[in-house]
C-alpha cells in the first residue's frame, strides 16, 4: 500500500502558506529536531491530564459520547452480523487498505514521513503537522494498548457475545476488542491531516478515508460497532487536546477561522448515532 505516502504528503504541502514567525523558531535542523520531539513528549503529557482540567461543557461532551456508545451497544451484535456477512462482497483492495493502513508499523511510516519533509525543507507547518501526528497516535496507542487488557471484551470473531468480558490483563487476544487500534490510529490522522484545510468537502473525504480502516475491523469481526464509535471520539479528543498545547510552541496555525468538529448525539425513529458536525 505505499501509494498511499506520496498523495499524502501533496496534500500537506498544498495546505501549506506563509505566515509570520510567533514565536521564533529555532534555525538549525538539530535544534529544531530536539525542539519538536520536547514537544511530542509534551503533547503527550497534555493530552493525559486533560481530564483533570475538565469543565461543564466538557464532561457534557464525554457524556453525550458514552450515551450515544450505550445505543449502538444494544445494536451491537446484528450490525456485527451483517458486517461479517458481507465481508466477501467488500472489494479487496479496500480489505487491505483497511488492514494495512491502521497497522502501527505503517502509520509511523506515514507520520514520520510528513514531519522529516517539514524538517529537510523548514517548513515550520509541515513540522508541526508531524509532531501532531505522531504524539497524537502515541498518546491514543498507548491508551488503547492499556485498555484492550484492562476492558477484555470478546471479540465477535471468537463466538462469544458482546456482553462477555475478561478484565484486568487477559492475556488471549480474543478478549481486546475494545477498543480499536486500527480505527484509532487512522482516524487520528485523518482528523489532524484534516485540520489543514477549510473546505468541508475535502474534510468530509479525508473523515472517509480514515474511516475505512475501523470499519474494516467490523468485516474481519474484530471489533463491535460501538468499540470502533468509542475509538473514534477517543481520537479526535486526543487530537484536539494536543493540538492545543501546539498551540502554545508554534506560530503557524491551521485554518483559525473554521469552526472545530462536534460530536452530536441523535436519537429519533429510525435514527441512532453519533453524528460529526464540522
Amino acid at each position: 500500500m505505499k501509494w498511499i505516502y506520496v498523495p499524502l504528503l501533496f496534500l500537506l504541502h498544498a495546505a501549506v502558506w506563509a505566515q509570520d514567525s510567533i514565536p521564533e523558531q529555532p534555525e538549525r535542523r538539530w535544534d529544531m529536531l530536539t525542539y519538536d520531539l520536547g514537544n511530542i513528549f509534551g503533547g503527550i503529557g497534555y493530552a493525559y491530564t486533560r481530564p483533570l482540567h475538565w469543565q461543564g461543557d466538557d464532561w457534557a461532551r464525554v457524556g453525550g459520547v458514552v450515551a450515544g456508545a450505550a445505543l449502538i451497544y444494544l445494536v451491537d451484535t446484528p450490525v456485527s452480523d451483517y458486517f461479517m456477512d458481507i465481508k466477501e462482497d467488500v472489494p479487496k483492495a479496500i480489505r487491505d487498505y483497511g488492514f494495512e493502513y491502521g497497522s502501527p508499523a505503517n502509520n509511523y511510516m506515514i507520520t514520520g514521513a510528513v514531519y522529516i519533509t517539514g524538517l529537510a525543507t523548514r517548513n515550520e507547518k509541515l513540522r508541526r503537522t508531524g509532531v501532531l501526528l505522531i504524539s497524537s497516535a502515541s498518546a491514543a496507542g498507548f491508551l488503547q494498548q492499556f485498555f484492550k487488557s484492562a476492558v477484555g471484551r470478546a471479540r465477535p470473531l471468537s463466538g462469544l457475545s458482546k456482553d462477555t468480558f475478561s478484565p484486568l490483563w487477559s492475556g488471549d487476544k480474543d478478549f481486546h476488542s475494545f477498543p480499536s487500534g486500527h480505527a484509532i490510529l487512522a482516524f487520528s490522522n485523518a482528523y489532524a491531516i484534516a485540520k489543514q484545510f477549510r473546505n468541508p468537502w475535502v474534510k468530509a473525504g479525508i473523515y472517509t478515508v480514515g474511516m475505512v480502516p475501523g470499519i474494516s475491523r467490523l468485516w474481519e469481526g474484530k471489533h463491535w460497532l460501538s468499540d470502533v464509535a468509542l475509538s473514534v471520539a477517543v481520537s479526535i479528543f486526543t487530537v484536539e487536546a494536543i493540538d492545543r498545547y501546539l498551540d502554545r510552541k508554534y506560530a503557524q496555525k491551521y485554518n483559525e477561522q473554521a469552526d472545530g468538529v462536534q460530536l452530536d448525539l441523535q436519537v429519533g425513529p429510525g435514527r441512532l448515532g453519533l453524528v460529526l458536525r464540522f
